[in-house]
């Protein structure tokens, strides 16, 4: 051996894959690049061959350790879908889905109760349902005073035949 070969081996940690590796090897005193054939393309740095045995037994090592457990109180989440439908008349239906499956379909709920409950929530759901209630609300004032005056038309052709 050289003597440039016997510091690097003394000072450099023997893995033991490598002393086996070495120790199976017959040793020269040549290099090792006029050994291997020109087509032989020279090892990488960033990969020897000994990096693929040694990260198998690294990552089996790794395995086994148990994970430490997080102090952070975990919260269980729960999904659940309402849909609320109204119609123009002024109909509401509630739909209620929890976990893809359908709990209630088409409960008869009042405008009240949906005005209430959207209250309740937030002040931009209360806000856009009470403008949809608004709307509903004219539209069966207007078919009130229609259906009023038609009452009144009917009245007054029941007083004109009993005279």
């Amino acid at each position: 051996m050289t003597e440039e070969q016997t510091s690097t081996e003394q000072t450099a940690p023997v893995q033991p894959e490598q002393a086996q590796a070495e120790s199976t090897q017959p040793k020269s005193t040549q290099p090792d690049t006029q050994s291997q054939p020109e087509s032989a393309q020279p090892e990488t740095p960033s990969q020897p061959e000994s990096a693929q045995p040694e990260a198998a037994p690294a990552e089996a090592a790794k395995k086994p350790r148990a994970r430490k457990q997080s102090t952070v109180k975990k919260t269980r989440t729960v999904e659940l879908t309402l849909t609320v439908t109204g119609t123009a008349d002024g109909e509401w239906q509630a739909d209620l889905m929890h976990a893809g499956k359908r709990i209630v379909q088409g409960l008869p709920v009042s405008a009240a109760a949906v005005s209430k409950a959207a209250a309740e929530l937030h002040q931009d759901i209360s806000d856009t349902i009470e403008s949809v209630l608004n709307e509903a609300r004219q539209q069966h004032e207007a078919k009130l005073a229609e259906l009023e005056a038609e009452v009144e038309r009917v009245r007054k052709a029941l007083a004109e035949l009993e005279s």
